[in-house]
């Protein structure tokens, strides 16, 4: 993972799990690396694992099974969901920097529509 100072930590690793998962590469029900374990792969502190763990729990990304670990939602509504999401957000980023360009709104369409 590849750290951006300008958003906190936690939040990049939850949006880096959340990424994971919308891909594919941690599939519904798979359990997701121990605390310790995803602190080393990320070389961040086990307390900002544990903050990330609860956030993505508290959106229903994830749930925690007590003694068995933490497990990647079953609901496929919810990946649908987070895909979605993800997707406005690389869409708005990509018309504002085609707005920084000077492009319109249809202009930069039309040159996406020019690229299949």
């Amino acid at each position: 993972m590849e750290y951006n100072p300008a958003l906190p930590i936690y939040l990049q690793a939850a949006n880096s799990i959340k990424r994971d998962i919308v891909t594919g590469k941690l599939p519904p029900g798979a359990k997701l690396p121990s605390v310790r374990d995803l602190a080393v792969e990320y070389t961040i502190n086990p307390n900002t694992v544990s903050r990330v763990y609860k956030e993505l729990e508290s959106e229903g990304v994830c749930f925690t099974r007590r003694g068995m670990g933490t497990f990647v939602t079953e609901d496929p509504g919810k990946v649908d969901q987070m895909k979605e999401e993800m997707a406005g957000t690389l869409i708005r980023d990509f018309l504002e920097g085609m707005e920084q360009l000077g492009f319109s709104r249809s202009e930069a369409i039309a040159l996406l529509e020019k690229q299949k």
